[in-house]
């Protein structure tokens, strides 16, 4: 069994520091900066054998070099020239074994076009950087919105007990647009009174499950009535396609 704890940094990062259930040999997911992590290494009296990482931007890649030099720990992560700190490069279809948990690497292009995510499924696990949110998505800044729409499409598919391990605390204003395109779903409604209650106790609201993303997440639900109905709206005539949906709704996230 793993151990996963949650690392908060900056305003509202998270990375996630894992283990097997007695090994204090420990990994990290995307260290935008190190010293959270020590601390956390010395709090749960860990020590770091690696590290993996979703995508190059600095707020998942800034601690990389700093905690590989000082723990000579193993770095895993996409072919990409904007991280030269990776040593053991991966990609679509592979397995990989980390903290002795077998891990599958799936290609989810489209917040940037080099990010890769990590799905363990004995565990129930993944590891999704910034392309899959609790109750939203990444924006799209590298790819376009048909390649977004199908890296979310590839992580729908995967079984609803997946906990999502995403890496930003961003549910409440996520769950605040869903409302505006789906008033009328009353999970959805539940699961935001849900999370306000937590907020106010200073508990993360990740990991979610991807059961409650599909019910909740418009950027998963293209083929939902309201939200047809919301994407048709914006649009000004009749959108099916899911990619068509998909682009129009995370536009009107955008300008919100």
């Amino acid at each position: 069994m793993l151990e996963i704890h949650t690392v908060p940094a900056f305003s509202d990062n998270y990375f996630w520091l894992f283990h097997a259930e007695g090994d204090r040999q420990a990994w990290v997911v995307d260290p935008g900066d190190a010293g959270p992590v020590e601390r956390a290494l010395e709090a749960h009296d860990l020590e770091l054998a690696g590290i993996v990482v979703t995508h190059h931007h600095s707020d998942h890649t800034g601690g990389v070099s700093q905690l590989a030099a000082a723990y000579g720990a193993r770095v895993i992560g996409p072919r990409s020239e904007r991280i030269p700190q990776i040593v053991e490069h991966v990609a679509e279809g592979d397995r990989i074994e980390i903290a002795g948990a077998q891990f599958d690497v799936i290609e989810v292009p489209g917040h940037t076009l080099d990010h890769i995510a990590y799905h363990c499924a004995d565990e129930s696990v993944l590891f999704c950087g910034d392309t899959l949110f609790a109750g939203g998505c990444g924006r799209v800044f590298e790819g376009t919105a048909a390649q977004m729409q199908a890296s979310l499409a590839k992580l729908a598919a995967l079984p609803g007990t997946t906990r999502i391990f995403c890496a930003h605390e961003y549910t409440l204003a996520n769950l605040s647009f869903a409302r505006l395109v789906e008033p009328g779903n009353a999970a959805l409604a539940a699961r935001e009174e849900a999370a306000r209650a937590l907020r106010a106790e200073g508990t993360p609201t990740v990991p979610s499950r991807l059961e409650l993303e599909r019910t909740t997440n418009p950027f998963l639900r293209w083929n939902a009535p309201e939200v047809l109905a919301a994407a048709a709206d914006r649009r000004g005539t009749s959108v099916s396609e899911p990619a068509d949906v998909f682009a129009e709704i995370r536009g009107w996230k955008d300008n919100a």
